[in-house]
C-alpha cells in the first residue's frame, strides 16, 4: 500500500457545497440487455488498486455485464476539490473512491447515491467499525472498501539488547519494555512527537472520549471533557520516553527516517512507514518487527484510528444499476480478499482477514480493527483538521506544561469557529 494513499486516508477535508446534477429520471443501461458496449468509469486513487486486482476485475466485470471498466487513477493532491466539482457536473465519473472521513460531507451535499439496497445484499456482514463511515443520516452512501491502522513498528535488535523477550500484551507491559530500553541501551525507547494526532485519536477512541457535542442544535467543541484529558495523560506517558519535538507531528521530520538510523526502539505508524525506513537504510530491514498496539488489558488492543477508503456511486451518474453491479463484484469475497492479500489492507469483513496471513504488518494491524474508530463523522469536522489543527496545538500545550483544562480552553474558540463554517 503506497504512502500517498495512507497519508491522505487520515487527512480531513473541507468540502464545499455540491449541487449534484441528477439524470432527470433516466438510467441509461438500466439492465443487462442494455449494458453491452457501455463503459463504466471508476476513479481510484494512486496506489489503491494492485495491478493483478485491476486486471482481474476488469476481465470479470466485462464477462459479467458485457460492459467495459475504465479506471482513471487520481492523485491525492487537490482531490477533494476535483471530486466536489465532478459531482456537480452532468457527466460525473460513475464510481468514485473517497476517503472514509470524507464520505459524510459528500453525502450531505447530495452528491452520492443511496446504496442501502446494496448493504442489505452483499453488505450484510461488513465489519461495523469499518462500515460506520459509509453511513450518513441512517442511509448507506458508500460501500466500505478497506481500512488501514497503526501498529507498533519496533527494532528487534534494540529490544534484544534490553533483554526483552516477546512483545507486550498490555499498555503497562509496553511501558515496562520502554523502561528497559531506556535503562539498558543508549537508544531512544520510542519516537513520539508532540503532535501525533491520529495516534492520540486512537487513545480517545479507547477512552470513549468525544471531541464534539451538540449544543443548541449545533456541533461545538467537547475538548475540555475530562475523558479527553485522561487520554492525553496516556499520550504524555508515551512522550516521556521520547526526545522528539513537542511542537511537531510524525511527518516533521518523517518518523520512519528517524527510526531508520537504528537508534530508536519503536514508533507507532502505518505499514508503508516501515518501507520508508528500509528505503532510507536497507540494513535495518532485518531488525524490523511489528505488534498490535497494546491496550489497558490483554483482551482488548488499544483504540486505533481507522483510515481507509469507500467506493461511492455518483448521484448524477446515468449508469446507476451498472455501477451497483461493479460494486457487487468489487465487494465480493473474491475481490475483497484479493485487495487484502495483494495490497496488505484490512478487508471489510472479519471473515476475510485470513488473506492477511504472511504479511506481518497487516497481521499486527488486524486485531485492533473491531474496536477501532474514526474522527467525528459529521460534515463539519473537515474544517477542524485544516492546518493549523487546534487539537495539535492543545497537545503541544499540555506537553509543555499547561493543564488539560487550560490547554483545551485555549483552542475551544477556534474549534467552535471551524465547526460553525457553512458546508
Amino acid at each position: 500500500m503506497k504512502r500517498g494513499l495512507i497519508a491522505a486516508a487520515g487527512v480531513a477535508v473541507l468540502v464545499v457545497n455540491v449541487a449534484a446534477c441528477g439524470s432527470d429520471g433516466d438510467d441509461k443501461g438500466s439492465g443487462p440487455d442494455d449494458w453491452k458496449g457501455q463503459t463504466l468509469t471508476l476513479w481510484a486513487m494512486d496506489g489503491s488498486t494492485p495491478k493483478k486486482w485491476e486486471k482481474d476485475i476488469k476481465k470479470a466485470f466485462e464477462k459479467k455485464t458485457g460492459a467495459k471498466l475504465k479506471l482513471e487513477v487520481q492523485q491525492w493532491n487537490g482531490i477533494q476539490q476535483k471530486i466536489t466539482t465532478a459531482l456537480s457536473e452532468s457527466d460525473p465519473p460513475d464510481v468514485i473512491e473517497v476517503g472514509n472521513t470524507q464520505t459524510p460531507a459528500y453525502a450531505k451535499t447530495g452528491g452520492l447515491a443511496d446504496l442501502s439496497d446494496l448493504k442489505k445484499g452483499v453488505g450484510k456482514d461488513w465489519t461495523p467499525s469499518i462500515n460506520k463511515s459509509a453511513v450518513f443520516d441512517g442511509k448507506q452512501y458508500a460501500a466500505p472498501w478497506f481500512a488501514v491502522n497503526r501498529t507498533v513498528i519496533y527494532n528487534k535488535k534494540i529490544w534484544a539488547e534490553a533483554g526483552i523477550k516477546g512483545t507486550p500484551k498490555t499498555r503497562d507491559e509496553f511501558f515496562e519494555a520502554l523502561d528497559k530500553i531506556e535503562k539498558k541501551t543508549d537508544a531512544e525507547p520510542i519516537y513520539m512527537p508532540g503532535q501525533n494526532w491520529y495516534f492520540f485519536d486512537g487513545l480517545l477512541i479507547a477512552n470513549d472520549a468525544q471531541l464534539v457535542k451538540k449544543k443548541g442544535g449545533k456541533w461545538v467543541s467537547n475538548l475540555g471533557d475530562p475523558k479527553v484529558g485522561e487520554a492525553m495523560k496516556t499520550y504524555e506517558k508515551y512522550a516521556s520516553y521520547s526526545k522528539a519535538p513537542k511542537d511537531k507531528d510524525e511527518a516533521t521530520p518523517q518518523q520512519a527516517e528517524v527510526f531508520a538510523k537504528g537508534k530508536t526502539g519503536a514508533f507507532i505508524g502505518l505499514s508503508w512507514e516501515a518501507a520508508t525506513a528500509i528505503d532510507a537504510n536497507k540494513k535495518i530491514e532485518k531488525d524490523i518487527g511489528y505488534f498490535t498496539i497494546p491496550g489497558e488489558s490483554a483482551d482488548k488492543p488499544e483504540g486505533v484510528f481507522l483510515g481507509g477508503s469507500n467506493l461511492a456511486v455518483a448521484a448524477g451518474s446515468e449508469k446507476q444499476e451498472l455501477a451497483k453491479e461493479f460494486l457487487k463484484l468489487a465487494m465480493s469475497d473474491k475481490f475483497e480478499g484479493a485487495m487484502a492479500k495483494e495490497g496488505g489492507v484490512i478487508p471489510n469483513k472479519d471473515s476475510l482477514q485470513s488473506n492477511l496471513k504472511g504479511n506481518p504488518a497487516a497481521e499486527a494491524a488486524a486485531p485492533a480493527v473491531k474496536d477501532g474508530g474514526l474522527t467525528p463523522l459529521i460534515p463539519e469536522w473537515g474544517a477542524v483538521e485544516n492546518p493549523p489543527n487546534p487539537i495539535k496545538t492543545y497537545m503541544t500545550s499540555v506537553l509543555k506544561g499547561k493543564s488539560h483544562a487550560e490547554a483545551a480552553k485555549g483552542v475551544e474558540g477556534e474549534m467552535n469557529k471551524r465547526l460553525s463554517q457553512k458546508q
